[in-house]
């Protein structure tokens, strides 16, 4: 055999005995889980189970095994049996009174010592000390210290046959080695409690992050097709408008203006659609019933939505374009050399004044003119300002909730997300009209 298949065998061999130790670990482990899962269902049937067990052991010894130790072997039977009842019976309540259980107990086991039965029921006693230790605040160790030793004394002095070392000294590190392994059993159960604490508060932390996250989400595509469609329609109502007073006058003026509404639709449209391909998790899903992905149903190939760049400023002048064929005269400034801004603040500057001569088209009424100023600054900060002439209202009259649209909280939301201020007011008298001014701050950009 060469060295390589020795290995390869002692390889098998330990990958063998390691599978078994796993499984036969797998298997107690299993075992104890059922056996703690029976405990926590019918706490009292285990008490009962252990109570009788200790209760035939005491009396089994009472029957006349204690005369093999006893320092005085005519201590009356009668006696032997009620001791042995007192120190086995009390475990029923271990688990609600350790404490209690171990001072209905000393009695019995300082009649014992002082009588000369030194019986070995009184080792039952252990049995309450690690209740004590597991499920009571440890100070209360020291009372179970004083419940102990005075019989332990007790037969140390009357009966001094076998000396001080074993008659106290062994029962006291029997008492100690109890709550060593009480307080580890403890411990243990307290960290398993505080894993699975803080795997829940991980969980909750974690759906409170994912309510969060889709909560932005939502804001987001709100605001988006907010944008998207109610500027849309309010250029196509725009060129609606004007289609139907030119209609009777001038009949290609209005083939125009619907000819601007289709563009503008399909437009609108290919936007929406876009974004609502963002939703999708999988684009090619089955349809719903009787679209194709039924059963029985022809499958036709997905295609999935147009995906095109989000705005930016070289948009800027079609989307004005735009503006002006739905009725609203447009002057467009520019001040500075345009620095290479990043696609997100060019898509806030794009929206705001999107959104900005959206509501001139739909408040400041007939004859309303608009201007569109962008400055750059050296360093890379925008400033963007939109005004218009006209006088209708922005925002409804009454105060409160709806003091403000959508659109407006969405210009503010775009530009806190680059550390930037929205201003919008009408203008200060006796000038009339609305001015919007975005500004992106230089240290915002990059």
């Amino acid at each position: 055999m060469t060295d390589e298949d020795r290995r390869t065998t002692m390889g098998g061999m330990d990958h063998h005995q390691a599978g078994g130790a796993g499984a036969l670990t797998a298997r107690v482990q299993a075992a104890l889980h059922r056996v703690r899962a029976f405990d926590g269902r019918r706490p009292l049937v285990w008490d009962a189970m252990l109570t009788g067990f200790f209760v035939v052991a005491a009396l089994t010894e009472a029957g006349g095994g204690w005369r093999n130790t006893a320092a005085d072997p005519d201590v009356p039977s009668g006696l032997v049996t009620v001791l042995s009842l007192f120190l086995s019976v009390p475990l029923l309540w271990r688990r609600r009174h350790p404490l209690a259980v171990l001072a209905v107990m000393a009695p019995a086991a300082l009649v014992s010592q002082w009588t000369g039965a030194l019986l070995q029921a009184a080792l039952i006693q252990q049995v309450a000390v690690f209740g004590v230790a597991l499920r009571q605040p440890l100070r209360r160790l020291w009372w179970a210290v004083a419940l102990l030793a005075p019989p332990l004394v007790v037969g140390a002095v009357r009966f001094p046959r076998d000396g001080w070392v074993q008659s106290v000294g062994a029962p006291l590190w029997l008492f100690a080695l109890v709550v060593l392994g009480a307080v580890a059993v403890r411990t243990r159960r307290e960290y398993t409690a505080s894993l699975v604490e803080r795997a829940r508060r991980l969980e909750v932390e974690r759906d409170q992050q994912a309510r969060l996250a889709a909560a932005a989400e939502r804001a987001r595509i709100a605001r988006e097709m907010h944008d998207i469609i109610g500027h849309n329609l309010s250029v196509i109502t725009g060129l609606a408008d004007g289609g139907r007073y030119a209609a009777a006058k001038s009949p290609e003026r209005a083939a125009q203006a619907l000819d601007g509404i289709a563009s503008t639709s399909r437009q609108a449209l290919t936007e929406l659609r876009r974004l609502l391909g963002v939703l999708r998790d999988d684009p090619s899903t089955p349809g719903a019933p009787g679209e194709p992905g039924e059963p029985g149903t022809p499958t036709a190939p997905v295609t999935p939505p147009e995906l095109a760049p989000q705005p930016a400023l070289a948009d800027l002048d079609e989307l004005l374009e735009g503006v002006r064929a739905a009725g609203l005269p447009v002057r467009h400034t520019v001040r500075g050399e345009a620095p290479p801004l990043p696609p997100g603040r060019q898509l806030t500057v794009f929206r705001v004044v999107q959104e900005a001569l959206t509501n001139t088209l739909k408040h400041a009424g007939p004859g309303a003119t608009a201007t569109v100023e962008v400055s750059y600054e050296d360093g890379g900060g925008v400033a963007v300002t939109v005004t218009d002439t006209g006088g209708g209202a922005r925002t409804p009259p009454v105060p409160g909730p709806r003091a403000e649209g959508r659109g407006l909280t969405g210009m503010r939301e775009r530009a806190a997300l680059y550390e930037g201020a929205l201003e919008a007011g009408p203008l200060p008298p006796p000038a009339a009209g609305w001015r919007v001014r975005l500004s992106l701050p230089k240290d915002a950009v990059t």
